[in-house]
Parts: structure tokens; C-alpha cells; sequence
């Protein structure tokens, strides 16, 4: 397989390949449906495709491929641009809002206040968004989310839905994480500055009516990594770990042939190519790809919190994801791995026009509330 437009040589570090999956215990929690909110249902049966669906995913669910259709007319293959240039287009964000727009969706009210809150960090400084519910209460759980984005592209604005939902179905306060990327700022920077973010929030959380005693992490795609990977560098640093953590597609291996990455080559947001121009412009050396950071499933996964883990059918990281789900419980940890049929990367956060979407929302968010329980 041939990716183009790689900035970094990658091919001679991938000669390991991890593709044994193993079982998973796969426990779906029940979630409530559209119909428990305002009757949403029917918003989601007039959201339908133009086209046929596309050779890549031809068992894709009609909503996510009219987000799909959409984000396909106003943008172009991220690993064909520069970072500039693949930071302006449209993100899958502006295209469902698209969606919303073309078949009079309703745009949710916010139940939550939003504050910024700038942090000093090695090097320099970062921002967070601090989401807190209009529920009146005094004392909070906190959860710590982290964005995706490969480390190149995207923001908390991008991503803000999945952090505004996540704050009201869970009636806690989310921190949202705007950490450095690059090719600016290279490895492990987005990685140290998950790490700072986290450890403000243990220390802070009183000053935001946080509770300090119930701090999970959040995170998608690159911000799943760094779930994994901040639950990883607490451990080794005597550091309280979180209570809990939800991992939504992460990237977790290095390996070029797993099954889903050759099965879903060229499907949308995400491809295969795109891959490797994330970690061009990310890591410093090729050399990196092994660090334990990145390389999640031959990382040490021992003595980490429960975990829930949320995979899209059409992604070609699937399959890394349902390998470190098995790794993570070899290594005595417990995982909720869920794996939603008929959508794709990114469809986290679009609950207001995919179903799978509000049902993977309202599992993340009822194993956040028990492990504040």
C-alpha cells in the first residue's frame, strides 16, 4: 500500500506488526433514545443520503453518510494539504452543522456556562475551556477531555459538542484542553501538555467547583491516545490517577496492516494515508513511532483505571482499538469495549444527527456517573 505525502519516512520502523485481536467482553449499557428527548426520532428519520452509499463503507448508516456527503463538498483529503491549509477547510463539525441546516434540525439548547482559563506549561502557556452544567450545584466531578486532531489540526471549538454533551449527561464539570501541536510544537509536547492539564485540574479543581476526589479523562482519536497515555504518565510518576477513563477510537498501534486500516483505506474523515501526515508532522524523529506514548498496544498497560472504549465500524483504527481493549484487560484492567456498526471516525459528538451518536454519548456518560458513584 502506498501512502502518499508522508513528511517523515515512516516505512522502515513499521516491521512490527501487532494484528492478533483476541475476545473482548463487549457490554452495551442501556442508553436512553431520542424519543426520551423530545421525540427526536423523526429529526432522525427525514436526515437521508443523496447518493448511493460509497464503495468504502457500503453498509454506512444514512445519517452519517449525509454528514458524509456533505463534508465531501466542501473539503479535500487532509494528507493531500499542508497543516495551514488542512486546519482552514471545513472539519466534519461544520459539515453536520450543514446537515442541521439542510433538514431543519433543531440546534440544542447549551445547559452548561463555559469559562477560558489560560495554564501555564513547560515552555509556555495553554488554554482551557471550562464547561460547567446550570445545575446550581456547589461541588463537581470533573472530567478532563483532550481533542483529536492527529496533533496537527483542530481545537476545543472543533470539538466542542462532544465536551458540551459529556458535561450536561454527566452533570459534571469538563475541562477542555487546548494543548500545542504540530508541526510547531513536536513530540512529546501535546503529550506533556495533556500531562500539565491534568495535573492542574487535581490541583484546581476546589478554585472551579470541581470535586478533587473525582477526576476522569475524556478523549478522541489523538485525545483518546492521551487518555491512555495520562493515566500511563500519572502511574509512573506518583502522580493520583484518574478515577476514569473513556478512550473514543484512539490511536493505539503503529502497525500499517490491521485489518481495518487495509479494509477501510480510503474511507471518510479518516483515511489510511492520513495517518502517517499526522505523524510526520507531529513527531520529531521517525524513530518515535515506538515510544510507548504513541505505540499504545506494546505499551505497559498495567495498574491503569477502568476504561471504557468506543470504536467506529467504518475507521481504519478499529482494529487498534479493539486490540488494546484485549491488552488493557490482559493486563488486569476493566474495559467496556463498544463498537457502533455503520459509522465512521469523528461520529462522536453528532448526536444531534446520528443516532449511534447520542447512544455512544450516553454510554460514555453513564460509566463516568457510576465510577463517581
Amino acid at each position: 500500500m502506498k501512502l502518499q505525502n508522508n513528511p517523515v519516512k515512516f516505512k522502515p520502523l513499521f516491521s512490527k506488526f501487532y494484528v492478533a485481536l483476541g475476545l473482548m467482553t463487549v457490554v452495551t449499557l442501556a442508553a436512553c433514545s431520542k424519543d426520551d428527548n423530545n421525540n427526536n426520532n423523526s429529526v432522525y428519520d427525514r436526515i437521508k443520503p443523496s447518493q448511493p452509499a460509497p464503495s468504502w463503507g457500503p453498509d454506512i448508516a444514512p445519517q452519517m453518510q449525509a454528514v458524509i456527503e456533505t463534508l465531501d463538498s466542501i473539503s479535500v483529503p487532509i494528507h493531500t494539504l499542508t497543516p495551514a491549509a488542512a486546519r482552514a477547510q471545513p472539519s466534519p463539525a461544520d459539515a453536520v452543522k450543514r446537515v442541521m441546516q439542510n433538514f431543519n434540525v433543531p440546534v440544542p439548547v447549551a445547559n452548561v456556562d463555559t469559562v477560558g482559563k489560560d495554564i501555564a506549561v513547560a515552555g509556555g502557556s495553554i488554554h482551557l475551556r471550562i464547561y460547567t452544567p446550570r445545575t446550581g450545584k456547589t461541588n463537581y466531578p470533573v472530567v478532563v477531555y483532550y481533542h483529536g486532531g492527529g496533533w496537527v489540526i483542530a481545537t476545543i471549538d472543533t470539538y466542542n459538542s462532544s465536551a458540551q454533551n459529556l458535561a450536561e449527561k454527566t452533570d459534571a464539570i469538563v475541562v477542555a484542553v487546548e494543548y500545542r501541536k504540530g508541526p510547531e510544537y513536536k513530540f512529546p509536547t501535546a503529550h506533556n501538555d495533556a500531562f500539565a492539564a491534568y495535573k492542574w485540574t487535581l490541583a484546581n479543581a476546589n478554585t472551579i467547583n470541581g470535586d478533587t476526589a473525582k477526576v476522569a479523562l475524556a478523549g478522541e482519536s489523538a485525545g483518546g491516545n492521551m487518555v491512555v497515555t495520562v493515566s500511563m504518565m500519572a502511574r509512573d510518576s506518583g502522580v493520583k490517577k484518574p478515577l476514569y477513563e473513556v478512550a473514543v477510537y484512539p490511536v493505539a498501534s503503529m502497525a500499517t496492516n490491521t485489518p481495518s486500516k487495509l479494509q477501510y483505506t480510503m474511507s471518510a474523515p479518516l483515511s489510511t494515508p492520513d495517518l502517517p501526515w499526522f505523524l510526520g508532522y507531529y513527531l520529531a524523529t521517525p524513530d518515535q513511532v515506538s515510544s510507548p506514548l504513541i505505540d499504545l498496544v506494546d505499551a505497559n498497560l498495567s495498574g491503569l483505571p477502568s476504561t471504557t472504549i468506543i470504536a467506529a465500524e467504518i475507521d481504519p483504527l478499529q482494529s487498534e482499538g479493539a486490540t488494546l481493549s484485549t491488552k488493557l484487560q490482559a493486563a488486569g484492567v476493566t474495559v467496556n469495549y463498544k463498537l457502533y456498526q455503520g459509522v465512521t471516525h469523528e461520529f462522536f459528538g453528532m448526536s444531534s444527527v446520528v443516532p449511534q451518536a447520542e447512544d455512544a454519548e450516553n454510554v460514555a456518560a453513564n460509566d463516568l456517573k457510576n465510577s463517581f458513584k
